[in-house]
């Protein structure tokens, strides 16, 4: 499998000019790196100008690999190809390197590049992007794959302590300042300079920077992943610098910001406009150890969980219950030493039974939900408050209380739900959990429970049985002495409801609870389908007025499928019970509906008014059409036959999520439609035209080469269904 690395945007603060000198001093040697033996010139080419300056290099590296793996080799040194093209007109460097020792078993491909900084011409960014694909190396290539990874995330964390040594140098010997090239200026003993990997900074990239107001260019901190005040991520564009990883995300190996980084760009390709924030996708990746496979996987399945059920808009739209207000015994409370928010429970107050009578279990699970969302948002605000990355919360559990009364079915039941539903969807959320005066009874209780959490999660428990809490290694050295709530014995006063029991006045029927679980999760405008191999899924829209507007929202949950739109002056008839339509095939699953009949020909009963879109598992696709003609209009998602050749030549993870459902003849979607009366849609348009036109004209007078961009993106925001 091909190894890949990106890393992130890196940002000296110092001019191109200054830069270009420091990297120059790195040949032939560098003493810096010890495994860098020598490098030789083997061509150099530049403009008539100066303006350019390409030169070719043969470096010699002493790779640290152990003495037998050398000895099989028959090599004690690796030769790479390395060609660096500076352009001083536009203040670019670009590098491109490959290995030329065993280039039959091994492909190493590196591109960097050096540019200035979008936002300070008196800044330069680097950028770095390689791959490693191992052919074969005499059966050690597993090994092989460690050891070039190894030195290559150690030479990528080396790689800008080396340009600031070679900067500091210079400035000792009073070179602060080097004159931006000029055509008058220009002569062949101008600096040339080498780069490194791929994708190159252009002036139209916003990178945010540590150095930037915290409000950062969509990095917006101030309101939980995926609420509605929320800016949308930007566009693949879009780039992360490594001062703001580390001021906002954290200390991450070269490695780990390469994992964030791909996944982020692999969801901003597949998900336009709708990404997580990246402490959310950042968390998904330590919940899996930073495979990246795996990580992708079940964050798509969190955000389609979060889009179906609207948990986006949680904090906005839910408003507790009464009785959570009064009998829920849980509430947020400062923070603890790490500057975590601090979250208590006071489970062996609280009345789980009745809560559940009173409530039923959906309701329970959105306020655990909310309360999620807000711890969220707290840790946000909190990394601003405290200058320093804060990803989860510590969360305070007192037992006193706890009896069998709490080990009721259906009270454990509905415990073990909300559970499974925050492991899959909030990830590395729990910093730790501080578990007080826990009774006999306990151990009862976590022998039911602890399956359930993960391994990883079980590891940040502290368990104090009675008072032991109050000794050394106790409660004060986790949370300051002054926050200590005051039935710990502390003098901080705690507003978290006392609980006691629910009064059974308040408790409800078994169907009055059937039908408010049914009400709260049928609230979500989106429906899901199942599309199998040979039976499609279909919705049928009719359209009285000619020029509405059909939009749509899908979502596609599992395999890959193809989406087509199609029209017909008759209506189709309708699906029988428990059949496929008219095709009288025993339907595979209730949410899946065939409308046309097999008998009809397209061109003649039926025809297609979009080109097909084919969509693969992960994707978010969001579209309309404006109808021609009245009548009806049939919505169609189909399996996507893979062709014969493709299974074996799948594409790489980096491109694709899961086509390793090859072999399944299901897919799954989740889809949202809407019609827009003509007369409505020539309202937007014009309301839209209006406003584009005006940012449009604005944009041109700014910049001629943003024109159209700004426009169609207003005008697609204005015609997004709401």
């Amino acid at each position: 499998m091909v190894q890949k690395y990106q890393s992130p945007v890196r940002v000296y603060k110092k001019p191109f000019e200054l830069v270009m000198a420091a990297y120059e001093r790195r040949f032939p040697t560098c003493p810096l790196i010890p495994m860098f033996v020598d490098s030789d010139v083997l061509s150099e080419h530049q403009s008539e100008d100066g303006a350019t300056h390409c030169i070719e290099r043969r470096c010699k590296l002493d790779v640290d690999a152990p003495r037998l793996l050398k000895r099989i080799a028959g090599v004690d040194f690796v030769y790479f190809i390395q060609k660096n093209c500076l352009n001083r007109r536009e203040r670019t460097l670009h590098i491109e390197s490959h290995n030329e020792t065993f280039s039959n078993r091994v492909i190493i491909h590196e591109l960097c590049c050096y540019s200035v900084h979008p936002e300070n011409e008196e800044w330069t960014c680097f950028e770095q992007s390689a791959s490693l694909d191992i052919k074969s190396f005499f059966g050690f290539e597993s090994t092989v794959e460690k050891i070039a990874m190894k030195q290559y995330a150690s030479s990528i964390k080396k790689g800008k302590e080396i340009i600031e040594y070679y900067l500091r140098e210079l400035e000792e010997e009073g070179v602060t300042h080097i004159p931006r090239w000029t055509p008058s200026l220009a002569s062949p003993s101008v600096i040339s300079l080498p780069t490194r990997p791929e994708l190159p900074v252009t002036p139209a990239i916003a990178i945010p920077t540590a150095n930037a107001k915290d409000s950062l260019s969509s990095k917006d901190t101030t309101s939980p992943p995926g609420s509605s005040s929320e800016p949308l991520t930007g566009t693949p564009d879009d780039k992360l610098d490594a001062d703001y990883i580390k001021r906002y995300l954290g200390d991450l190996t070269p490695l780990q910001e390469s994992c964030l980084i791909r996944l982020r760009q692999w969801l901003q390709e597949t998900h336009k406009g709708k990404i997580p924030k990246d402490e959310h996708i950042l968390r998904f990746l330590r919940a899996r150890d930073f495979n990246m496979d795996k990580a992708r996987e079940i964050l798509c399945q969190s955000l389609t969980w979060r889009k179906q059920h609207q948990v986006d808009y949680l904090l906005e739209t839910w408003n507790s219950p009464q009785v959570l207000q009064d009998y829920y015994t849980g509430g947020w409370h400062h923070h603890d030493k790490d500057g975590r928010p601090l979250y208590i429970l006071r489970l062996g107050q609280m009345d789980t039974k009745g809560l559940v009578r009173a409530l039923g279990e959906e309701s329970l699970l959105r306020h655990v939900l909310s309360i999620n969302e807000e711890g969220l948002r707290r840790c946000e605000e909190n990394t601003k408050v405290f200058g320093r990355p804060i990803s989860c919360w510590t969360c305070l559990v007192d037992l006193e209380g706890l009896n069998m009364r709490h080990l009721w079915r259906p009270g454990v039941k509905a415990l073990l739900r909300i559970i499974e539903v925050v492991e899959a969807n909030y990830p590395e959320t729990l910093g730790r959990l501080l578990i007080l005066r826990a009774p006999r009874v306990f151990p009862v209780l976590w022998t039911l429970v602890s399956p359930f959490i993960d391994e990883n999660t079980r590891k940040k428990f502290l368990i104090y049985a009675g008072n032991d809490y109050q000794g050394p290694g106790g409660l004060v050295d986790y949370i300051d002495k002054e926050i200590i709530p005051d039935f710990l014995g502390g003098e901080c006063m705690c507003e978290i409801p006392e609980g006691g029991l629910v009064p059974k006045s308040m408790y409800r029927t078994p169907e009055e609870l059937e039908n408010e679980d049914i009400r709260l999760w049928t609230e979500t405008i989106y429906q899901s389908a199942s599309v199998f191999k040979g039976a499609p899924h279909e919705l049928l829209i009719e359209i009285i007025d000619a020029s509405s507007v059909i939009t749509w929202d899908f979502d596609v949950c599992k395999g890959d499928i193809v989406f087509n739109i199609f029209h017909s002056k008759r209506a189709p008839q309708p699906p029988k019970k428990d059949t496929l339509g008219a095709h009288g095939i025993t339907s595979p699953g209730g949410n899946n509906v065939q409308l046309i009949d097999k008998s009809w020909l397209l061109g003649q009963d039926y025809s297609m008014v979009e080109s097909p879109l084919t969509c693969k598992e992960g994707e978010s696709v969001q579209g309309s059409h404006i109808t021609r003609w009245p009548g009806f209009y049939i919505l169609q998602w189909k399996f996507h036959n893979m062709p014969a050749c493709a299974a074996t030549n799948l594409p790489r993870v980096d491109d694709v999520l899961a086509t390793l459902q090859v072999s399944s003849h299901k897919c799954k979607v989740m889809y949202y439609t809407e019609v827009l009366a003509s007369e409505d849609f020539r309202s937007v348009i014009s309301h839209a035209l209006s406003l584009a036109e005006a940012l449009t004209f604005h944009s041109w007078l700014l910049n001629p080469n943003t024109l159209t961009g700004f426009a169609v993106v207003v005008f697609i925001v204005l015609m997004k269904p709401h």
